[in-house]
């Protein structure tokens, strides 16, 4: 049986996935180094996070110790508010978006901030 391409692969596959990114990222390490930690390739850690291949159990728990996060963490809330979070999660995936936080987060309140936005905005021709 041949596998699923991208757009019909599981959501919860997909939200597991993009925490396992999200949470790299957060912990600044490159695919490479959660790779070699978990035992597998880089390309297969990327499968992971888009969401093209499954993560099995014992994988998931070794994903999880190397980014010293609990395995229900990357399942996430099941309510149906976690919507929200999986949104989160997807943008915070996109590349640069994590950087540009962190950029964002060590501006002083106020002027600084908005006009950030505003800048960042008017690139993407979104005045909403």
């Amino acid at each position: 049986m041949a596998r699923k391409p991208h757009a019909l692969a599981d959501p919860i596959d997909l939200a597991v996935g993009a925490r396992i990114r999200l949470l790299r990222k957060v912990r600044g390490l490159s695919q490479q180094a959660l790779a070699e930690s978990a035992g597998v390739t880089f390309q297969q850690i990327q499968k992971y996070e888009r969401g093209a291949n499954r993560v099995s159990a014992s994988m998931l728990a070794r994903i999880a110790t190397t980014l010293k996060a609990p395995v229900a963490e990357m399942f996430g809330d099941v309510s149906p508010a976690s919507g929200a979070i999986d949104e989160v999660a997807g943008l915070l995936a996109e590349p640069g978006a994590l950087e540009l936080l962190r950029a964002y987060a060590a501006l002083p309140r106020g002027a600084a901030r908005a006009s950030l936005v505003e800048f960042v905005r008017s690139l993407g021709g979104d005045r909403g």
